[in-house]
């Protein structure tokens, strides 16, 4: 599917992957909406590319909804929701003096990444039901959904985040076989060690992300968000790739710590 001409919704677009899916896809063509709650970068990013800004916390139905709205008013069919909004967390299942993960921050976590993945599928999904159809075969849309290797193998302290992602993993074969009456296809991609400014910058932030790539299968180091942004853009523009859930990670397999 080609996206030039049609709206694009990016949850999370205001930094890291998202921003960079964003860019990528108003660089084909697309009229993108970022949904974030950075308002001053996600509005400075949307400007720059032509495109929408709308502030949105992604566990709120309204909020997500506004930004659904926000990509239909555009005039521009809307073809694309990219979910890659999500928070990290990490807490044992019990500490080392014994205290039980904080059930508050697991429900945040759950809010934000799973839940917030399904508004941005369901809400945006029954937006793409209404748009003409491309070809003979019904196809509207494509949903494109970001999990994590940690949703395969998390690590210690990973409970909450790899529960969410996993989620996320779970969601995808169902919501292909629901989705696909009305020509919308749906994909996972689980990222691994991805580059982004998080880690900072400087000889230290350097020395701690070799670490980090060095279970790296090859090549040996970490990936970048404009290769997670390409890879998103091929599996939209793939037709017959749906219900897939594909590893970003270099052939990294999660240690116990």
């Amino acid at each position: 599917m080609d996206v030039n001409g049609a709206a694009a919704i990016v949850t999370g677009g205001a930094s890291g992957l998202g921003e960079a899916t964003a860019r990528d896809l108003a660089a084909q063509g697309a009229k993108v909406v970022i949904a974030d709650l950075n308002e001053t970068t996600g509005k400075a990013i949307a400007d720059e590319l032509g495109g929408v800004f709308v502030k949105v916390d992604v566990s709120d139905e309204a909020q997500v909804q506004a930004a659904v709205d926000a990509a239909v008013a555009t005039g521009a069919p809307l073809r694309v929701v990219v979910n890659s909004a999500g928070i990290g967390w990490a807490s044992r299942t019990v500490g080392r003096d014994g205290t039980p993960h904080d059930l508050a921050s697991y429900k945040k976590v759950i809010d934000v990444n799973l839940i917030g993945t399904f508004n941005g599928m369901r809400l945006g999904a029954a937006a793409i039901a209404k748009t003409e159809a491309l070809d003979e075969y019904g196809t509207r849309g494509v949903i494109i959904n970001t999990a994590s290797v940690a949703g395969l193998e998390g690590q210690t302290g990973q409970v909450a985040y790899s529960a969410s992602k996993g989620g996320i993993i779970g969601m995808t074969v169902p919501a292909a076989r629901d989705l696909a009456a009305v020509g919308v296809r749906v994909n996972t991609i689980c990222p691994g060690i991805i580059d982004t400014p998080i880690y900072g910058q400087g000889e230290q932030a350097e020395e701690f992300k070799k670490k980090l790539a060095a279970p790296v299968v090859f090549p040996k180091r970490m990936g970048t968000a404009p290769e997670f942004a390409h890879l998103v853009r091929s599996l939209i523009e793939n037709d017959y790739v749906n219900a897939e859930t594909v590893r970003f990670d270099g052939g990294i397999r999660f240690q116990p710590k």
